[in-house]
């Protein structure tokens, strides 16, 4: 009899850790799919989107996902790189008439980042979904700051449609400071900031961060079984020139070097993937930029063989990292390695003086921790998700 009993516990053993086994973990599925979630909320009203190439419900854009299901549509907003999401960085993107659909492009990146009045005089409702990648400088969710602004002083609904950060579980780098703001760093917030679009529009909302701490009327639709410990590869590029998951991972430690004399590779089929220079010569990597259209137009050293290090033959597991930026300051001879842009990018005027003083990253990182420990702490009342700690 006992043998028996023995056996079958065997048995059930085997079973359940079989079962385990095969269990398959939930999607992550962004707001923009949960339409049951939202259709509620603009039945009847005139809407409009703040959207883009990333913008998909599975196979389907959500504009063509909306219309199809009847919604009164009656514009688009347009961020950086465009509707369609071709064109290069700090492009002008122009307004228009979207081909397909007949609707009315309004340009938000240009002279007019913010919607006017008579822009929204005949919307209800926006719905803001764009893939960011999580970085301060990213200009997607500065777009999104001053559609908020928009909307709260002409009193519309915001809705946002939240989808999964892909440098979600990371929060490191300087925090900006005020002197430093611009369309490149709106907030008080470190490079990575450790937010999907959605929380961090109730931060910008709880902080008092809009225009005289003015509170936008706004709806979160959750992402569906995303933690901040989960990676997402993006199924669509969030830009031209961030075309893949390698290029996602390096963008928060290498977006700094655009503000140097040193190329981060736009105008190859690599761009954040590579960073070289033509004097680097010693270097073992090397890379020659081009016009290539809908990625980058005169890029920096067109033409030009540049030299350096390639990151698919690196072992970097992500994050922010400032050996690189440190590393080829050294190795430049010049005096001109940083350019006016870089202090926008840092949002802080001190990294700059720290690495031509000669700093250690250790070093650097102790000057910052102390904000970067109260942004963590902000940051958590704000949080959707599970977080990564």
């Amino acid at each position: 009899m006992n043998r028996l009993i023995l056996l079958l516990s065997f048995f059930i053993v085997i079973s359940s850790c079989g079962h385990g086994q095969t269990e398959k973990k939930a999607p992550i599925t962004p707001g923009a799919y949960q339409t049951g979630d939202y259709l509620s909320l603009i039945k009847d009203k005139k809407v409009a989107l703040v959207v883009n190439q990333t913008s998909m419900v599975g196979t389907s854009h959500l504009v063509d996902t909306l219309l199809s299901l009847r919604v009164n549509l009656k514009k688009v907003f347009a961020p950086e790189h465009g509707f369609r999401g071709d064109a290069d960085a700090g492009e002008t993107v122009k307004s228009g008439v979207d081909v397909k659909t007949n609707l009315p492009i309004v340009s938000l990146y240009g002279d007019n980042k913010k919607p006017t009045a008579s822009q929204l005089v005949d919307v209800d409702v926006i719905i803001f979904d764009i893939q960011d990648v999580g970085t301060r400088f990213y200009t997607y969710i500065s777009t999104m700051h001053y559609m908020m602004e928009a909307c709260a002083e002409n009193n519309k609904l915001m809705i946002i449609l939240d989808r999964p950060n892909p440098n979600g579980m990371y929060v490191d780098g300087p925090v900006l400071k005020p002197a430093y703001q611009s369309f490149v760093g709106m907030h008080p917030i470190p490079v990575l900031h450790g937010l999907t679009v959605g929380e961090l529009a109730k931060m910008i909302n709880g902080e008092g961060w809009l225009k005289n701490k003015i509170q936008c009327d706004i709806t979160v639709i959750p992402v569906k079984n995303y933690s901040h410990k989960n990676h997402y590869s993006l199924p669509v590029k969030p830009s031209p020139n961030l075309p893949n998951d390698l290029s996602i991972k390096m963008y928060p430690s290498l977006c700094l070097f655009e503000g140097t004399v040193i190329s981060v590779g736009r105008g190859t089929y690599k761009p954040f993937q590579q960073i070289g220079h033509p004097d680097f010569k010693d270097m073992p990597h090397s890379f020659t930029p081009k016009s290539i259209e809908g990625m980058a137009k005169n890029p920096r050293y067109e033409g030009q063989q540049c030299h350096g290090i390639d990151f698919s033959q690196v072992d970097f597991n992500g994050g922010f990292s400032l050996t690189y930026l440190i590393d080829f300051y050294q190795k430049y001879e010049g005096k001109d390695f940083f350019t006016n842009y870089f202090n926008k990018l840092a949002g802080t005027g001190e990294l700059k003086e720290q690495i031509q003083q000669g700093l250690s990253e250790p070093e650097i990182r102790q000057s910052w921790a102390g904000e970067l420990g109260a942004y963590k702490k902000t940051r958590k009342k704000y949080l959707l998700y599970e977080d990564f700690e």
